[in-house]
């Protein structure tokens, strides 16, 4: 098994304090990315929109998500001596091929899983996708209780 990626935010606060902390380099990317286009100042504003802003953010912290990957046997032990419950799984993809690729999300209490046979590098970021669409979409948008803003403290 291995592992990719930088965090899985164990709190909503966690993975907020992260997302937050992304939003000026996604302007940084989008902007260099623009002038790389030979956008002029016009079309930036015309296009650069907060969507296409909140998009690279989104990409940026999709793509910084923790995943591991194994063969099917190790995703299995994995699974079995973690502490998530059959609910909290979600996987998707066919159960008779040899890899897996996962995402503990401790902050959603869930795990996203997928299986692949040969493209690693494609099933890790379809992965990191699925993970952010699926489980901090909506964790993201969901305004802070007290609860999660002591755990950020912490």
């Amino acid at each position: 098994m291995d592992t990719e990626g930088e965090f899985a935010p164990a709190t909503a606060a966690a993975a907020r304090e992260r997302y937050e902390t992304l939003g000026p380099t996604a302007q940084v990317v989008v902007k260099e990315v623009a002038k790389a286009m030979a956008m002029d100042a016009d079309e930036y504003e015309r296009r650069v929109t907060s969507d296409v802003v909140e998009t690279a953010r989104d990409v940026l912290f999709a793509s910084l998500l923790e995943v591991h990957v194994g063969g099917r046997e190790a995703y299995e032990d994995w699974l079995a001596d973690a502490d998530y419950d059959d609910e909290a799984v979600r996987e998707v993809g066919s159960e008779h091929v040899d890899n897996v690729v996962w995402h503990a999300a401790p902050a959603a209490d869930t795990v996203v899983a997928a299986s692949f046979q040969d493209e690693r590098r494609a099933a890790v970021g379809t992965l990191r996708r699925q993970a952010f669409g699926r489980v901090y979409r909506d964790l993201l948008a969901e305004s802070p209780s007290g609860d999660d803003a002591e755990s950020a403290a912490e």
